[in-house]
């Protein structure tokens, strides 16, 4: 085999590995939790807050309103059993029940709010719990198919590596050397030749270059400098 050759094979599994490397780079960026499924999470967490504080207000509500029902029956029951005479304790009381009821009433147009955001909670919880289980579902199954991919990443990786160690120990080490200093400066070391024209700069090659190319030794291209080769 022609040293043009083997550089050119060489490169061929060079690009493939950069390009395995790569994926595999891009797959590991991909693993791990989404930034949706952690802001519909943490926004889920956040409104299950929401609804336990107005859950605890209308308890408390509740309980207050309990609580001056109990102390408006037992006023009414003074105000009408008879027991009471005296005309300016009579007005007192009935002071009291009016307040009473009036505290009741707004105590109660309060419960009568936090009712409806208790609802309006509720269902924005369920909302997103339905939510985030379609993403968690949508997302274990990406991610089992990244990690998939990214084992058979690293084993086309260990392949190719076995490959490239293999082809370049039959490589001289000038032409090593040459080779990859032209892979850094130009990404492509060797340009294929076709139809007398070098696909590295698109060029047409002189005659007496296309004579040495021929012989499969190291020849560059006079015009781009890449090491040229004719399949």
């Amino acid at each position: 085999m022609n040293i043009a050759r083997q550089l050119f094979e060489l490169q061929e599994v060079d690009i493939e590995l950069e390009g395995k490397n790569l994926a595999i780079k891009e797959i590991t960026a991909q693993l791990g939790e989404s930034q949706t499924l952690i802001e519909v999470r943490a926004r889920l967490v956040e409104v299950k807050k929401q609804l336990e504080d107005l859950l605890r207000a209308q308890r408390s509500l509740e309980i207050d309103i309990e609580d001056l029902t109990g102390k408006l029956n037992a006023s009414e029951k003074d105000l009408y059993s008879g027991r009471i005479r005296i005309p300016k304790e009579l007005s007192s009381l009935q002071q009291d029940i009016t307040s009473l009821k009036s505290h009741r009433s707004q105590l109660e147009d309060k419960a009568l709010d936090i009712m409806e955001k208790v609802e309006v909670s509720r269902g924005e919880v369920k909302r997103l719990t339905a939510e985030l289980e379609r993403i968690e579902s949508a997302w274990h199954l990406d991610q089992q198919k990244l990690v998939q991919n990214l084992e058979e990443a690293k084993n086309a990786v260990t392949v190719l590596n076995r490959r490239q160690q293999e082809m370049t120990a039959g490589v001289d080490s000038a032409s090593l050397e040459l080779y990859r200093l032209l892979r850094k400066q130009k990404g492509t070391a060797v340009a294929r030749v076709e139809q007398g024209i070098c696909r590295g700069c698109r060029i047409s090659l002189p005659v007496s270059e296309l004579q040495l190319v021929r012989s499969g030794q190291i020849i560059q291209c006079s015009s781009c400098s890449r090491i040229l080769y004719l399949p």
